[in-house]
């Protein structure tokens, strides 16, 4: 494969910055993108269709639908779970907040965000109102989601630790990229959109356990689309906003990898490929977790159980430990609720899991407080160990990580069943079979055909 880079560019690049490399691999030719990160850009666009249809009727998903069909405006992109289009910004963060709703979308461990939520919804959006084909659609995304990754590991663990949400971050500068791509515009004018996005973007992990964790996810979108517009249009930024002095990783805790590290191989190597789907409606730093518990659990009844003790990095600590949740939403967030729920049989993977009343469940709230959280600097962030200790003194012992690769058929397996548990079996089929349609497709994009095969009315 022809390399992104001179080695005079690459030189530059290492002892510089990001944004001239970003810049130009926003412009990446379409034909020279290997088919195996492509496949895994389709399989995360049907998981990105199940959870964002799935999530239509959320109330976060309503209320900021609502508010956005108030401001109306020209008619340019659909929006999930209405007949009316809106402006491209506004469509994007709908559709971005709508989509992370159910907190069930895919997860890159390289920077601790969510990819898809923040980049296609600039991406769909974008097309449609281009009047783009369908074949522009993953290429775009697959950049952005790709730089999302790579500016995300730049950030590193000081930027997520100090308290910001890489999805509307890092997604953030992926959603910029991948729209400054469908625009056409040039390293130079991509820079600009990099260095206004930069002063633009935020998100905090406060808002976890509330809507404004999926409202970071919209508004990461929809800052995309409204800085690479800005930038097409002329608007002047200062184009080393980024990584310069007083710029974005300077002043948000920036402390992982060096450019040139952040960069390595980029056009060559595509980190994206080892996105984590998920198979639980809940947080993805409590996976590993229900996935080693599923094992430890068979014939043990909550009864028989003394004690649960949850060996974790403790990077988690702050983002999904929420000890005694009182929401269905805050228990999406709750090493301890999700425990009880997974010993005492419930299904971790269905949405009716987490609702008010679960969280209060007088067993679960028993059963819980019997579990333990421990920080374990040796356990990696993408694992877990479990010890569960039973009424008879028996110790049972297990873990899981979700960084163990698993076969693509085998991924694409799990994705196409979740989207029939979504959506029905006949829905979810038609809907994999649209997506699988987009690299040939000619026709300009709509959101309607991708999410209902009606081409004449976006998605209701």
């Amino acid at each position: 494969m022809p390399s992104l880079e001179t080695p005079a560019d690459a030189a530059v690049a290492a002892q510089t910055a990001l944004t001239p490399a970003l810049s130009r691999f926003a412009a990446f030719e379409a034909a020279v993108i290997p088919t195996s990160p492509l496949a895994t850009a389709r399989l995360s666009l049907l998981d990105w269709a199940g959870v964002a249809l799935a999530g239509a009727e959320e109330p976060v998903s309503r209320i900021v639908r609502e508010e956005a069909l108030r401001d109306g405006g020209r008619a340019e992109a659909g929006i999930v779970g209405h007949a009316t289009r809106l402006p491209a910004r506004a469509a994007a963060l709908v559709n971005g907040a709508t989509s992370h709703a159910l907190d069930y979308d895919d997860t890159h461990f390289l920077h601790v965000g969510h990819p898809s939520v923040a980049v296609f919804p600039a991406v769909l959006a974008l097309a449609e109102a281009r009047g783009l084909p369908g074949r522009a659609v993953l290429p775009a995304a697959l950049i952005g989601m790709e730089a999302s990754c790579r500016v995300g590991h730049w950030l590193g663990s000081a930027h997520y630790n100090a308290g910001f949400h890489q999805t509307a971050t890092a997604g953030g500068f992926g959603a910029v990229l991948a729209a400054a791509r469908l625009l056409g515009l040039d390293a130079a004018r991509t820079a600009m959109a990099l260095g206004l996005v930069s002063t633009r973007i935020s998100g905090l992990k406060s808002q976890f356990g509330t809507m404004g964790k999926p409202f970071n996810a919209g508004l990461a979108a929809a800052n995309g689309v409204e800085a690479a517009r800005l930038a097409a249009a002329g608007f002047i930024s200062n184009p080393e906003a980024l990584e310069g002095a007083q710029g974005f990783g300077e002043t948000h805790s920036q402390d992982g990898a060096a450019p040139a590290e952040a960069l390595r191989r980029l056009g060559q190597e595509w980190v994206f490929e080892a996105v984590s789907y998920k198979f639980h409606a809940c947080c993805h730093g409590l996976h590993a977790m229900l996935e080693a518990l599923g094992t430890l659990r068979e014939g043990v009844a909550p009864a028989d159980i003394r004690g649960v003790e949850v060996f974790t990095n403790h990077r988690w600590l702050k983002v999904c430990n929420i000890a005694s949740p009182e929401t269905g939403l805050e228990a999406k967030f709750s090493y301890r609720h999700t425990a009880a729920m997974a010993l005492s049989g419930w299904e971790t993977g269905a949405l009716e899991s987490y609702t008010d009343a679960a969280a209060s469940d007088p067993d679960l709230a028993a059963l819980r407080e019997r579990v333990a959280v421990v920080p374990d600097a040796e356990v990696s962030d993408t694992a877990t160990r479990v010890v569960l200790t039973l009424a008879d003194g028996a110790v049972r012992e297990g873990t899981h990580d979700l960084a163990r690769p698993e076969p693509f058929e085998t991924r694409r397996s799990k994705i196409e069943a979740k989207a029939a548990a979504l959506l029905g079996q006949n829905a979810a089929r038609e809907l994999a079979a649209r997506v699988a349609a987009l690299d040939a497709s000619e026709v300009p994009f709509t959101l309607s055909w991708l999410l209902t095969g009606k081409a004449d009315c976006p998605a209701a």
